[in-house]
């Protein structure tokens, strides 16, 4: 017997919910009907069932609520059995003045089989209610008169001044002595004497002028009983010949004690005009589960009768859910590649490649280096390659292969980071003109963005590589550091690796880091190559000369390849250095080769240490001339944490040097530990431990020496070339398949 995904009874469940949902509110808007004016229908009500003469009786509640657990299910079966002729709500029969809470409790009224009258209260009056109430039930203040007596209600909520109903108040009494007379207000005129809970000041009539001239008119013309709501129990007071009564326990925050509890008011008229009144307590209290369902469906009701959007909205989610459940369920997936992709049709002829990054040649970088040797083994290939890229001083006019664009913004100490001017034309009209069958893309925004909108309106696919630990980059942007690495650098990265058909990685570890941000997007390892050749044919004697330019003779050479900036970690190497010359006793020197914007300052750090002959910043090296500087040095050290691969480690490793390098993701797939180098944690005494170890140790030197040049010869750019160019066929391949 097989078992049912459990996956699929949630998207039948979730399939019944939508459907629901869709017939609830079809009912609702064209089933149930509206209604206007229910005063008017109840007062003919309340006159039909005391047409015969003699006595009535009516019931007081304050703070319905919209309770359905208490005032429905408790309070109305208890009015429907209590021999009464009608109810009057003394104010708060809805939780808030929205349309769901009126056609809740219009619903709620519905139960009862007696009329019933509502005072306008706090509740009706909020969340733009007065027009509400006008429209279902009637005015904010009326009077009617009801077997001889007198039933006025007047607002309290401040939307119909007080001094207009004051006037009005005592016109009316003044007319005739109309016995008994019943006010109902929503605010208490009087204080009781326990405090009700959560008592505050403005829950009772504001403002004070409107409380005095009120009571004034009541103890002028003699009205018998005020009802007030507003607060949560039972409060009985005379003042003169008036009875003031505060009822607040119909439904609402009711504490089941002594002062608030559950409860209505019984009135009681004879034929003589006599009044009488009892408290009917009830013993009802809702379980806290009861309550939050109450919540709960208000809450879904409110999301029916605000208007379409609301609903349109819920429904969306649902239908969402459903298909995400429905892809997880039905769909078939198949999570490893497409064996069955033949890129033999665009390996066998001649690609053209159009190449967006935002720094260049004559930019000295690991990218701008990286660009340029896969441009120029796949135009040995026979391939055609186009460049797009900022303008920098000094270029040619006119470049076959490189679209310059002038920049809008240019950054740093020497203005080396600039932002292309991506809304020109001519960028397009040159995307168009060269027809690329492919679009390599090398930073995840600016023209990255630009290569791939291209892309899109070429319908070309779009190859990514990644390049760049952006979230070691923070100190570049004015935003909290945290904030730039977890939310904008991991978040910017996924969403443009997922919008391109192929992503290229250098390494292993970089290809899991995208993984675990979410990248979904087909994923190549691909180191980058290096000209392993040139290293090879460096001439000793330029070495030599190198050598005593500079002033060395016997000492051990360290050299490191470096932009001079906070994340390439150099005052790390600096401190080590500092502490190596105090640990041994054998000469060396440290090359460090690289311009940045930290240049001054870290020489400023060198001086101050006293390092100026063991640690030299060489500045710039022209790229033709970087072989011989290699060769140079006896072991290379390096402590960035921001690479993804570390082209210049494995430039160094062709030029026969060992290598000392801080663990890190771009780091642990080409320095194998004890083989062609040693890495370490991000800890000086280690490092500087394996570094005495190479400078003192001449045998352990070679043999990681050799062990690193035989490493480096499997990374040639002419390798290299050909595998990313396989890369874009099986791409091709990819898209041309969908």
């Amino acid at each position: 017997m097989t078992r049912r995904h459990p996956l699929k009874i949630l998207f039948y469940i979730n399939l019944a919910i939508v459907m629901l949902l869709v017939g609830y509110k079809g009912y609702l808007n064209y089933f149930e009907p509206d209604y206007e004016a229910l005063h008017t229908e109840q007062v003919d009500r309340i006159h039909e069932n005391l047409s015969d003469p003699g006595g009535f009786s009516f019931a007081v509640v304050g703070n319905i609520n919209n309770s359905v657990g208490v005032f429905e299910e408790r309070i109305i079966p208890a009015l429907n059995q209590a021999d009464l002729d009608f109810m009057v709500s003394a104010g708060n029969a809805v939780s808030g003045g929205g349309e769901d809470k009126y056609r809740a409790i219009q619903g709620t009224l519905s139960h009862l089989e007696i009329p019933y009258l509502l005072t306008f209260g706090e509740n009706e009056y909020e969340n733009f209610g007065s027009y509400r109430f006008y429209d279902h039930f009637g005015p904010h203040f009326f009077s009617i008169k009801v077997g001889g007596a007198q039933f006025i209600f007047l607002d309290s909520t401040g939307k119909t001044p007080w001094q207009w109903q004051v006037r009005w108040l005592t016109d009316l009494l003044s007319q005739e002595e109309n016995r008994p007379r019943f006010l109902f207000i929503g605010h208490p005129l009087m204080e009781p004497e326990q405090e009700a809970p959560f008592e505050e000041e403005e829950d009772f009539l504001q403002p004070p002028e409107f409380r005095d001239a009120l009571m004034e008119a009541i103890a002028r013309h003699r009205i018998d009983m005020v009802f007030s709501a507003n607060l949560s129990l039972y409060a009985d007071q005379v003042q003169g010949d008036t009875r003031f009564i505060t009822t607040g326990g119909a439904g609402g925050l009711v504490l089941n004690n002594d002062t608030s509890f559950y409860h209505y008011v019984r009135v009681d008229v004879s034929e003589d005009d006599e009044i009488s009144h009892a408290l009917e307590r009830l013993e009802a209290r809702q379980h806290p589960v009861l309550s939050t369902l109450e919540s709960l469906w208000f809450f879904i009701y409110s999301l029916f009768y605000v208007g379409y959007v609301n609903f349109i909205l819920l429904v969306s989610v649902f239908v969402l859910i459903g298909t995400r459940l429905y892809a997880a369920i039905f769909v078939a997936k198949d999570y490893y590649p497409n064996y069955d992709l033949d890129p033999q049709p665009w390996l066998s002829r001649h690609l053209r490649i159009a190449m967006f990054t935002n720094n260049y040649l004559p930019f000295i970088g690991g990218v701008p280096i990286s660009i340029e040797r896969l441009r120029k083994g796949l135009e040995t290939l026979g391939d055609a390659a186009l460049i797009v890229c900022p303008r920098y001083r000094d270029q040619p006019v006119h470049e076959s292969n490189v679209v310059r664009v002038p920049s809008l913004l240019a950054m740093g100490e020497n203005r080396e980071f600039r932002l292309a001017n991506i809304f020109l034309a001519r960028i397009r009209k040159r995307l168009t003109a060269f027809k690329p069958d492919i679009i390599h893309v090398h930073h995840p925004f600016w023209l990255g963005s630009l290569g791939i909108f291209i892309a899109r309106r070429l319908k070309v696919p779009t190859v990514y590589t990644y390049h760049t630990r952006l979230e070691h980059y923070a100190h570049f942007v004015p935003l909290p550091g945290n904030l730039f690495r977890n939310l904008i650098s991991h978040e910017l990265i996924r969403r443009f690796a997922n919008k391109c058909d192929g992503v290229i990685v250098p390494t292993y570890s970089t290809e899991e880091y995208l993984r675990m941000i979410g990248v979904k997007s087909a994923t190549f390892v691909q180191p980058t190559g290096i000209e392993y050749q040139r290293f090879q044919e460096v001439d000793d004697d330029d070495v030599r000369k190198l050598r005593e330019n500079l002033s060395i003779s016997d000492e051990i050479v360290f050299v490191s390849v470096s932009r001079l900036s906070t994340e390439k970690n150099i005052d790390f190497m600096i401190d080590a250095i500092d502490e190596l010359r105090r640990r041994s006793d054998r000469p060396f020197r440290f090359l460090m080769i690289g311009e940045g914007h930290q240049h001054q300052r870290l020489q400023q750090r060198i001086d101050e240490l006293g390092l100026q002959k063991h640690f030299t910043l060489v500045g710039s090296i022209p790229p033709d001339q970087m072989a011989t500087w290699y060769h140079l040095g006896d072991v290379f050290l390096f402590a960035s944490k921001s690479e993804t691969q570390g082209m210049v480690i494995l430039e160094a490793m062709a030029a026969g040097l060992p290598v000392v390098a801080v663990r890190s993701s771009g780091i642990d797939d080409v320095v194998r530990h004890g083989f062609n180098g040693f890495k370490t944690p991000e800890k000086q005494g280690q490092w500087c431990e394996r570094v005495q170890q190479l400078l003192e140790d001449d045998t352990l030197r070679k043999e990681l020496a050799d062990h690193a040049l035989e490493f480096a010869a499997d990374y040639s750019v002419e390798q290299f070339a050909r595998d990313v160019r396989e890369i874009y066929a099986l791409t091709l391949a990819q898209y041309a398949s969908r």
